[in-house]
């Protein structure tokens, strides 16, 4: 158990937000702390002095906490054990609550002793870009290789167990959203509420306040805690002004879609016991105007052991205290190029911190921040920069050098500093993330080295430090004009200057940054010495170079080379630091080097909230035809083809699947079967150019096709590679009814309407899907028209009057019903269409009728025996994406005469003409007997040197009950050529199959009971 030795009183930190009547316990690897409510688990670690909490990405060397929000690169914890354990969670941004347990990641046996820190012995045969040079060789070891590698990467664990948790998602309109509820943020949200605008106002902490949470700031002549309590209450009295906190905007995306992630229940622990109410919740919020408030994120100086623990940047260290009243140090230097980090050394000192001195790079600071040093007897070491830091296990102390004019060299005496705490501050950057995600381009400032967010196709705008406007009055006159102009522009009020908005004191009289993007190390010293970029992927400064020195002078290529930016956080607080060495070592400006990519999430997002209820049962939509619950009554099992379920087989008392698909099988090809075929996609196709419609979407003719007929078509992607097919049926001059296979009917319908309205608008053509609104029974077999006969007194069911491929309108059992003469079994086979609500009574009918010849319901295993038997092919079985008509044998239903559809000149291609492309063959096994295991490779030659050269692989197998004997179905390259050739099998276990090559029509290759 430990005390809080480093937290500090209230009198030294008047304007923190703990709690210190409420203590709270936790535990950080397996030791017992304590600390308030209001802290993050970053502030109490703090607190109780606990200096290294985590191990870097990739030399394994001892880190502290850098940051104090979402930029933290090391401070990675795993929350929580069990199912509801999260990974790679900051410190920085997780709220203590009682009974909290965490423990750091990426390490072992413990954060203290490491095992994986001899990679930092090594670290000179570790470079950037390692991993693509030396796990090329020695030939055939990648396995080896990537097995060790797989066993060394990752940081924290996912959990195992399913996750017991609900969160939702929940959908809102307004007219103005304001990301960020700082200064900018609260004055854009009293403006833009005054209005009478609808205002949503997101935050990622867990109260609004931002920067002037715990500072001493003054405005319109109050504390700013003060301040803070009065906006929250005016904007509480705003009924049209949602405030929401715990909430954060990870994505911006087009038409002002806004992703927000808001905590619910996180904070709580085991205040909420029984885990009530949704742990988390996304909030997609469509917005007229969007304001872009989050504020600037800090950047490091790169210098000689500037990851020690102990290094911090600035704002952070000055935010721990007077936040949180967390001492991050008793003796600090504050090392800077710019005059924000004065006031940073003036909050330190004033809470009791003894300020060692501020090294600051420049010849000498502003006049407000020369004051603020005087004031309180801070030595100001002008013109100097940090060469070094010394301590094992953290910073001991600094050593100091003057620096010379052009920054390329120290010189004069060392003088070392004493110190526990390196706060220091390279300037900032404003967060463009969310601007850049919706397509905003970004602009480089050369005086504050930023870039700042420029012109944007979304209703939206940057304000205060997001728009690299820095100071605090700034920021609230900005945000209070963003405010007004952002109601006015979603149509509240005129627009123009706002009214008078809040005030804080004079702005500081400043001086100008000076931008050194490395800091010299002592001459002499420069081997060996580590100077990170970015912390979270252990990134060097001459990583960097390197990567330049080979050839990556693409921003993005050095991203990939080097990991700059791909950690947790995102590249942050390296960023704009990693461009500026690139451009250096190129020798070009800032600008034309470029950005990477800013991508959403802004930070991670759980898979639990992204997925929302959607999970188990909800997961899905479950779509049941009417005939569902006969199916049910009477046994069958079902499977899941699309969002149906679709029965499987039927099986009789005692009967197991095979036996009970031989008898469905044999049932359809001697007596009558049943077969529920209400899932195949209905489109009903309408429109004066709907016959040239499908001329482009099929490979064949369909100009001519007759009303009343039906007429079987392909459908290829782009590609030329088939993607469905299905019968399409002429129902009138101007309308079609086009069917598809089960799984495929709504990415056929979103095809076609692809087409239609980016291609080809001309055409006037409407889609329209009626699978729901109709049932379908189908009934085959040599008594089908015997039994329809019975039952359908106004249409003449002979084959001369009702021919192959047409239907005919009438009635079956009294009931109004389409029939279609169209067949996937290669029987005499009929499929009625009823309206939906009659489709149960329909197969009830159908079943008692056909009683005395055997009627038989058959399911989806049968139903696949049945079309193999006929070589019928099912599209995603026995095609996988790369197969052409021309590789299933059906260059037939291409036509030769149209002059295009979708993917003809894919067709052209040297590849998809090359000998050598895998063809649809059949198979027949040796042993009639043996039944092939789908997906089995295929090889010519089974001594062959292992790894043996696979010529295809089995698609379809099955054991067909009228042959009496197994059938297979695969591809083999060039096997239309190998007609009668041998090909052998290698299966688990050992054992070999011998195969012969045949063609695809098992049974009645002539058809004659198709007809019939």
């Amino acid at each position: 158990m430990s005390e809080q030795d480093n937290r500090l009183t209230a009198d030294a930190t008047p304007h923190a937000r703990i709690d210190r009547e409420h203590r709270l316990w936790f535990s950080f690897n397996g030791q017992r702390y304590q600390g308030y409510a209001g802290d993050t688990l970053a502030s109490a670690l703090i607190a109780n002095d606990v200096r290294i909490v985590g191990r870097s990405f990739k030399y394994h060397r001892p880190r502290g906490i850098f940051a104090a929000g979402a930029e933290e690169p090391n401070a990675l914890v795993q929350l929580e054990t069990g199912a509801r354990t999260l990974p790679n969670l900051r410190a920085t941004q997780i709220e203590l609550y009682d009974g909290l347990t965490a423990s750091s990641v990426n390490c072992w046996p413990s954060v203290d002793y490491d095992i994986g820190v001899v990679n930092d012995l090594f670290a000179r045969f570790l470079p950037a870009g390692f991993y693509y040079k030396t796990f090329m060789w020695p030939a055939g070891w990648w396995m080896t290789y990537e097995h060790i590698i797989r066993s060394a990467a990752g940081l924290g664990k996912a959990p195992t167990a399913p996750d017991p948790d609900t969160y939702d998602h929940f959908h809102a309109h307004c007219d103005v959203l304001i990301v960020g509820g700082g200064p900018t943020g609260i004055a854009a949200a009293l403006a833009a509420g005054r209005t009478g605008a609808r205002v949503i106002l997101v935050d990622e902490q867990a109260e609004v306040g931002g920067d002037l949470l715990g500072s001493g700031a003054r405005i319109d002549g109050q504390d700013s805690s003060d301040w803070i309590s009065g906006a929250r209450s005016t904007l509480g009295g705003m009924p049209e002004v949602r405030v929401l906190a715990r909430a954060t905007a990870f994505g911006h995306y087009d038409h002002n879609y806004i992703g927000v992630l808001e905590r619910r229940t996180d904070h709580l622990g085991a205040s909420n016991p029984d885990h009530a109410g949704a742990r988390q919740r996304v909030w997609k919020i469509r917005a007229r105007q969007v304001i872009h408030a989050g504020g600037a994120i800090e950047r490091p100086l790169v210098f000689a052991g500037n990851d020690r623990p102990g290094v911090m940047l600035a704002a952070a260290a000055a935010s721990y205290v007077t936040r949180f009243a967390a001492r991050p140090g008793r003796r600090a230097v504050v090392f800077t190029n710019n005059d924000n980090a004065y006031n940073a050394a003036a909050d330190l000192a004033d809470a009791g911190v003894e300020i060692s001195a501020i090294v600051d790079l420049r010849s000498q600071p502003g006049a407000t921040a020369a004051i603020l040093a005087a004031d309180r007897g801070i030595k100001v070491m002008s013109g100097h920069a940090v060469v070094g830091t010394k301590g094992r296990r953290g910073v001991q102390g600094v050593e100091v050098m003057a620096l010379g004019d052009n920054a390329k060299h120290v010189s004069g005496a060392v003088t070392t500093l004493d110190c526990d705490l390196v706060a220091m501050s390279g300037g900032w950057s404003p967060a463009v993330h969310l601007h850049c995600h919706a397509g905003g381009k970004v602009v480089f400032d050369a005086d504050t080295a930023s870039f700042i967010p420029g012109a944007t196709t979304q209703a939206a705008q940057a304000a205060g430090a997001a728009a690299g406007r820095f100071e605090l009055g700034q920021c609230l006159a900005d945000g209070w004009q963003a405010g007004h102009d952002a109601a006015a522009l979603s149509g509240h009020k005129k627009s123009g200057r706002a009214p008078k908005g809040p005030e804080t004191t004079a702005p500081p009289k400043t001086a100008a940054m000076r931008h050194v993007w490395t800091i010299p190390t002592r001459p002499g010293q420069e081997a060996g010495v580590k100077r990170f970029v970015d912390l979270a992927n252990d990134v060097t400064d001459a990583d960097i170079r390197l990567a330049a020195r080979e050839g990556y002078q693409s921003v993005e290529h050095l991203k990939r080379y080097t990991a700059l930016g791909m950690g947790t956080d995102q590249g942050k607080t390296s960023n704009v630091v990693g461009l500026a060495i690139l451009a250096e070592a190129l020798d070009k400006p800032i600008p034309e080097v470029g950005t990477t990519t800013f991508r959403p999430p802004y930070t991670a997002v759980t898979m639990g909230a992204l997925a929302g209820r959607t999970i188990g049962a909800m997961l899905d939509p479950v779509r049941r035809t009417a005939m569902h619950h006969w199916h049910e009554e009477h046994g069958a099992l079902f499977e899941d083809v699309g969002q149906w379920k679709r029965p499987w087989y039927y099986p009789a008392l005692g009967e197991n699947l095979d036996q009970a698909v031989g008898r469905e099988c044999l049932a359809a090809r001697n007596a009558i079967g049943l077969l529920d075929a209400t899932t195949l996609g209905k489109i009903d196709i309408q429109g004066p150019d709907a016959a040239e419609f499908l001329n482009r979407v099929y490979t064949n003719a369909w100009s001519k096709l007759e009303i009343g007929r039906c007429r079987y078509g392909l459908m290829l992607g782009e590609d030329g590679m088939v993607m469905d097919d299905g019968v399409t049926s002429r129902i009138g001059e101007n309308q079609y009814l086009m069917t598809t296979t089960t799984g495929n009917a709504a990415r056929v319908l979103g095809w076609l309407e692809e087409w239609l309205q980016t291609e080809w608008p001309d055409l006037k053509v409407y889609c329209n899907s009626v699978t729901e609104a109709v049932s379908t029974v189908a009934v085959c077999g040599p008594y089908a028209r015997t039994l329809l006969a019975e039952m359908c007194p106004d249409i003449d069911l002979s084959a001369e009057a009702f021919p192959f491929m047409s239907w005919r309108d009438g009635t079956v059992a009294g009931l109004p019903a389409r029939i279609y003469r169209i067949s996937f079994t290669g029987e005499v086979s009929f499929e009625i269409n009823v309206p939906a609500s009659y489709g149960k009574g329909l197969w009830q009918t159908l079943m008692t009728a056909g009683e005395k010849y055997g009627i038989t319901p058959f399911g989806t295993e049968a139903m696949h025996v049945l079309r193999a038997e006929k070589g019928y092919i099912i599209v995603g079985q026995d095609t996988d994406g790369t197969m052409t008509p021309q590789d299933l044998g059906m260059d037939w239903i291409v036509s030769k005469k149209k002059p295009d559809f979708i993917g003809k000149r894919s067709l052209s291609r040297p590849d998809t003409q090359r000998s050598g492309r895998k063809q649809l063959v059949g198979l027949l096994t040796e042993d009639p007997l043996d039944v092939l295991p789908e997906g089995a490779n295929i090889v010519s030659d089974p001594n062959a040197a292992i790894p043996m050269p696979m010529i295809g692989h089995v698609t379809s197998s099955y054991m067909s009950p009228i042959l009496g004997r197994s059938i297979a179905m695969a591809v083999v390259c060039d096997g239309l050529a190998r007609t009668g050739e041998t090909v052998h099998l290698p299966l688990a276990g050992g054992r070999t199959v011998r195969a012969e090559i045949s063609g695809t029509v098992f049974y009645d290759p002539d058809g004659e009971k198709l007809h019939g």
